[in-house]
This record gives C-alpha cells, structure tokens and sequence, in this order.
C-alpha cells in the first residue's frame, strides 16, 4: 500500500475513533477538525473542492500564496546552498521564502517543490510539498521525513533564519567541529546576522552578513565588503524579474528571525511540561522543575523581548512589508497593535509579541501556558521606570484584543504582588 493510501487509512481511523468516543458521552457534535489550514487545503483539493490556478511564469505560486493568506511583500531571499533543493540554489538563483505568522512557503528557481512549512505546537512544525510542474490536479503532499534530516532538534523540530559563510557558489563552509550555521533573532548582534541572505533596506553605520560571499577558498570566513550594505535594489546581482517582488527586505527578516525562534520555544516548552507529567517515560529522560522554570523564564523573556539587542541606527525596509504587516491587526480601541514597528532602537514599538494571537500559543500544554502568561504580566506590570509606558500599552493592547486571558491581566500595573488570587 501507498504511503499516501496509509496516510488516509490512519485519518480516516482516527475520525471514527474519535466519532464514537463523541457517541458514547451522549454527544451527537463531530469531532473539532485540529488539522492544520495546508492540510485542510490538501483535504479539499483533494476532494475536488479546491484547485489551485496555475499563472504564468510563477506556476501556482501567487494563487497557493493567496489561499494561505501570505503577502508578497514578505518575501526574502535566502542564497546560500541550505535546503532541500539546494542544488538549484545560488546567488544567481536565490530561493524565495514567503510566510505569515505561522506559515511559510518556498520558492526556488527551476525547482522541483514548492516547500510548504506549518507551525504546530504538538509537533514543532509540520513540511509539506506541492510538484511545480503544472498537472490537471495538484496536490499537496505531506513530507515529514527528508526535512527532518536539519530541522529535527531537541524537544520539538522547527525552523529557523541562520547565519552561514557562503561561498561564490552559496554553498557554507565548515569551520570546525560539525558547525554549518547560527541560528540569529533579536537577541543576536546585528554583525553576526544573515550570512547567505540578500538584505534590502538602511540601517545606518551598522553591518550585517547579507549580500555577501567569501571568494578565497582558503579564507572562507572572509567575507566581501564592497557593495554589500545599506542596499535598496538587488538589480545586478540577479535577474529580479524572475521574483514575485525585487526585495528581500530587512524589516521581513527581522520579523521572521522573531516569529520562528518565539515558535519553537512554544512547542518546545509544551514539549518539556508534556514529558515532565509522562510517568511512562523513564525519570532520567523526563526534565527536572529547574528546567521547566528556565524555560517559562525563557519564553516569557523571549516573548516581552526583555533580552533584545537594540539597534544603534535606524532600521528602514525599501518594501511595502513595514505598512502591511501592522494591518493584520488587530488593534485596541486606541488604534495600537503589537505589530507596530519601531525600528529606531527597537523592532517592534511595545514589548509584547504578536505570537500570542496566534492557535499554537492558544494550544501550548495548560500548565505551560499558565506559567508563561502570569510570568509575562509580572515583566509588563513591573511599575519600574524601564519603559513603563510601553510595557503598560502593551498590557492595554493585549486585554483589548485577546479573550480568556486569565482575570489578574485586567488589574493596573502594580497590583499584582499584593493579590491573594494571583496563580502560583
């Protein structure tokens, strides 16, 4: 039998399963559908009630993009030799990634696989496939087992932006022990990010990795310097028409470094609380109290952006990325969202992430989520000057525009130490 067969045998197991354990409690409802929004898509073009519209030169692209609720402008472009088409990938040939909040999709020039990822709080993430080639009815694969091969790590697989020493032809360079890459976010220094990215945009007398290779074979962690920051166009370095936008912008790269180091440590820590409770899993294996603490200290540290490294210059995107990312909302009644970007010594204006708006948050393990959310209201209700006006909109924010947060959030800033009812 087929994988694919198997796949929908399990599936459809399971929905009875499911069914009638629903029956035998005097329920008639089904079962909520938890799948993903790609394997919903899958589901129905698989049925026949969806398609996908193939467009020019770029395939299904645009119309898979749409589906998925995915803007354009958050295209950046990664060149060096990292992923699973790599042999198509270049700096002539750079893979295009676009991504919303919790989804991804990847793009490379004359490859075979549009790459599909979905963040999952149970899994860490999960990888799809969709064949570029244009067919009477694509279809949408499930893919768990080649991308695993750089994606499977400690307690949950995910993805990430890394930093890497490319070559002329993109691919990294060893320099010693099994090290590839560095994996950078908001708390890496700003010297050390995107090695093997182009990088649109201005940040002033700051330098960054991008839009750079190491041409000496002997010396494959020098990297060029001539031509390589403050970019606003790419044109000259390849052929942009070939990409659905001519950018690769900073503000993008920023925010997805963000989004997919704050994803992994939600499946990561729901990972942790799982395994501490698991009496099945032999003691050794399971994590110890300290451990748990770290890692709610961790995220919750993570999340308010308590330990990220300011910028020392401005950071301006030459894309429409920085307008239309903030209008994905929500906002409070004072027109304020957590997408509000500052990019003057900061990335975002309130120190508080968008992530918790999003269904893997909403789904970390209850004990977890619990402990993150009252150790997030303790950093933004700290009356501290330190950005206390900042900390304090964003505490305003998030009760405006986020249900079911535990009933201490609606106290004022300073109230919560002296509560009899504050969780423990």
């Amino acid at each position: 039998m087929s994988r694919q067969k198997v796949e929908k045998v399990v599936v459809v197991t399971a929905a009875l399963f499911a069914a009638g354990a629903f029956l035998l409690h005097g329920q008639a409802q089904p079962a909520p559908d938890n799948r993903d929004v790609v394997a919903k898509l899958a589901d129905r073009m698989a049925k026949g009630e969806e398609t996908l519209e193939y467009q020019g030169r770029w395939g299904y692209l645009q119309d898979l993009l749409k589906k998925l609720d995915i803007n354009t402008d958050s295209q950046v472009l990664v060149f060096s030799k990292t992923s699973l088409q790599q042999e198509k990938i270049s700096p002539k040939t750079p893979r295009a990634i676009f991504f919303n909040d919790t989804i991804s999709v990847g793009s490379v020039q004359n490859g075979a696989l549009f790459e599909i990822t979905v963040a999952d709080v149970a899994r860490g993430v999960e990888f799809y496939t969709l064949e570029v080639k244009k067919v009477d009815k694509p279809v949408i694969e499930k893919d768990r087992f080649l991308c695993l091969a750089c994606h499977n790590f400690t307690w949950a697989p995910h993805t990430f932006v890394a930093s890497v020493y490319p070559n002329e032809e993109g691919s990294p360079a060893f320099l010693g022990g099994n090290e590839l890459f560095h994996a950078t976010d908001q708390r890496e220094p700003f010297s050390d990010r995107w090695g093997g990215w182009y990088v649109t945009g201005t940040h002033g007398k700051m330098k960054h990795m991008g839009n750079a290779v190491a041409r000496n074979p002997y010396r494959p962690a020098e990297l060029e310097t001539l031509n390589t920051q403050n970019l606003t166009s790419l044109k000259g370095k390849f052929d942009v028409s070939a990409y659905l936008e001519p950018t690769s912008d900073i503000v993008a790269l920023m925010t997805l470094e963000h989004q997919t180091r704050a994803l992994y440590y939600v499946a990561a820590i729901t990972a942790q609380f799982k395994a501490y409770a698991d009496n099945e899993l032999p003691t050794a294996k399971r994590p110890k109290q300290p451990e748990l603490d770290k890692a709610v200290e961790n995220l919750a540290q993570y999340l308010t952006f308590s330990d990220e490294l300011k910028p020392t210059d401005p950071v301006k995107g030459v894309s429409t990325f920085t307008e239309t990312f903030p209008k994905r909302g929500p906002r409070d009644s004072q027109g304020r969202s957590l997408r509000d970007f500052d990019l003057k010594t900061r990335i975002f204006k309130y120190p508080l992430s968008y992530i918790l708006y999003t269904d893997v948050f909403d789904k970390m393990h209850p004990g977890a989520r619990e402990r993150v959310l009252q150790r997030i209201y303790d950093i933004l209700s700290d009356p501290s000057p330190n950005r206390l006006a900042e900390r304090r909109a964003a505490l305003e924010i998030i009760r405006d525009t986020k249900p079911n947060l535990p009933p201490y959030w609606r106290w004022t800033v300073g109230q919560n130490a002296a509560s009899p009812n504050r969780a423990q």
